[in-house]
């Protein structure tokens, strides 16, 4: 009896260190699971407001890169290209100077072109014929800007519109089940505010594309400019 008492006695501690362990497990708060943002699942959950912001995404690309490849081009030219001119045009060889600027494909070289095709004219009517040569030229190489500056408009509208659409539907279901919990609208507007994101995202990306190629192009714009005054200069020396 007296063992008996002993081991019942020796276990108790045991006990209720089991119990304590125990009850704190049952008792400790679980931590919520935090799922992870995954760019394709944000893209699912923007909604049909999303399909429209990609082709404009695609769309600002594809003509950023097109226009920053053309408008490079246009600033690639030989260093001595008016030097040559010059010297052509000195030694009476305008044929030469004409078979140059033929076979350099840049704006200068067929501005100087038709420039050379009115030699012997008053200069004010080859100044004439090298600005309008300079305006087409730059006309070609602004033709798909605008497109870029469309996008930087419409793009964070058309998010905005997702968003205000997102809206309208939570308020809809709300009075449909009469639920005004904070879960429903905090995840309905999480959903929604993605396109706004989006949008503003591209519009962003857009914006400084078009504003990049303007700079750009105002360098070319400046190399024509110089490259008739040079042009000039060439032809009142030589008469």
């Amino acid at each position: 009896m007296g063992l008996l008492l002993q081991i019942t006695t020796s276990t108790q501690p045991a006990a209720d260190t089991l119990h304590k362990i125990a009850s704190q497990v049952i008792t400790a708060p679980v931590q919520p699971k935090i799922d992870s943002l995954n760019l394709l699942d944000l893209a699912v959950k923007g909604g049909v407001i999303m399909i429209p912001l990609g082709i404009l995404s695609l769309l600002a690309v594809y003509f950023f890169f097109e226009r920053l490849i053309a408008i490079n081009k246009a600033t690639r030219i030989s260093t001595n290209f008016m030097n040559n001119i010059k010297d052509f045009i000195f030694d009476y060889k305008l044929d030469a100077a004409k078979a140059l600027c033929k076979s350099t494909n840049s704006p200068i070289s067929r501005m100087v072109e038709k420039g050379l095709g009115r030699v012997g004219k008053p200069i004010d009517e080859i100044e004439r014929s090298l600005e309008s040569v300079g305006r087409y030229e730059i006309s070609k190489l602004e033709k798909n800007l605008k497109i870029l500056g469309i996008v930087a408009g419409i793009a964070p509208m058309l998010g905005f519109i997702g968003t205000i659409m997102g809206v309208i539907r939570i308020f809809h279901n709300i009075s449909l089940t009469d639920n005004f919990s904070i879960g429903i609208i905090a995840g309905g507007l999480y959903e929604k505010m993605i396109t706004s994101a989006t949008g503003l995202i591209i519009g962003v990306l857009a914006y400084t594309g078009f504003h990049y190629l303007n700079i750009l192009l105002d360098k070319v714009v400046f190399m024509l400019e110089d490259s008739a005054r040079e042009f000039l200069d060439i032809l009142q020396k030589e008469a």
